[in-house]
């Protein structure tokens, strides 16, 4: 292959053998490492899958095949959007949660490892058995009902939203997974419910306050404002589940939320001012206190 690298880095004289494999993700991985919070060869090699349509074992099984130019422009396009900050999750319309792979798109977050400990929780305090109802509340691509679902097919999983984008692309990944039999609900939080009429409530909504800088960087730039501003204090979406819980649920029922790092002293007020026993927080993979869960009493009062 002759002529100069279509790769983007106009500063640097490059040859032509940068259209190898090998020599386009070393660049790409020099280039990526200048973003903050990236995986810089890990981003690459997912790029170049996306350019090309092979896997990432292929590319490390054939180190020095060289690319055509029209790949490497396509693979030009997807790195250029990355350097520029924008998820790579959104750029390549998946990521993984779980056992799961995800379609993702900007109307929906991008699912995180911390959510995980949310299915962790709910799959070592429920019945396995049993036939529970559950809402996952703000379901965004689904990640919550999906991992659930996947592991406990008995339960029913209804999953809602406000935004009707949001739950398409829930509905996409359902029905991408053979889950079918998870129900989407278009709602505001609880509002469809009837009175006990759920096992358990599952949410990981909004909560980062209206001010924070944190919304003005990295990843978040790029998401939904509505799935992650919550008022003044990030709290304005967990009070209004807290608001509706002890209606929904049934006496003993499980109510779990995801949270900031430093808000669980709050949740448990917030849980304890509405009547659940049994309050406690549970910490993420990185120590940081994360989710907070409570019951319904069995018994009112």
């Amino acid at each position: 292959m002759t002529g100069r690298s279509r790769l983007p880095f106009r500063k640097h004289h490059v040859s032509s053998q940068l259209n190898r494999i090998d020599d386009t993700l070393r660049t790409a991985t020099a280039a990526l490492a200048a973003l903050d919070d990236s995986s810089p060869r890990l981003e690459a090699e997912l790029l170049l899958t996306q350019a090309t349509g092979w896997s990432r074992s292929h590319l490390l099984a054939w180190p020095e095949r060289e690319l055509d130019p029209a790949t490497v422009d396509q693979f030009n396009a997807l790195l250029e959007r990355r350097l520029h900050g924008e998820p790579i999750a959104y750029i390549r319309g998946q990521h993984a949660f779980w056992t799961l792979d995800l379609t993702v798109s900007p109307a929906t977050l991008i699912p995180r490892p911390e959510t995980e400990r949310l299915v962790e929780l709910a799959l070592e305090r429920l019945d396995a058995i049993a036939p529970l109802y559950i809402a996952d509340l703000g379901t965004g691509s689904g990640a919550i009902a999906a991992a659930l679902a996947s592991e406990r097919p008995n339960w029913t999983l209804i999953a809602t939203d406000r935004s009707a984008p949001a739950l398409r692309i829930a509905c996409a990944n359902f029905h991408a997974l053979g889950l079918d039999a998870i129900h989407p609900m278009q709602t505001d939080w609880l509002a469809a419910f009837a009175p006990a009429s759920l096992d358990a409530i599952l949410s990981n909504p909004p909560y980062i306050p209206d001010g924070d800088p944190y919304l003005a960087r990295g990843d978040l730039r790029f998401e939904p404002v509505s799935a992650l501003r919550s008022g003044a204090d990030g709290l304005n979406a967990i009070r209004a589940i807290l608001a509706d819980a002890c209606r929904c649920l049934r006496p003993g029922g499980l109510l779990a939320i995801e949270h900031g790092f430093d808000q669980a002293p709050s949740l448990r007020q917030l849980f304890d001012a509405r009547g659940f026993h049994r309050i406690e927080t549970h910490q993420d993979l990185a120590r940081q206190e994360r989710v907070t869960l409570g019951y319904r009493p069995s018994e009112p009062g």
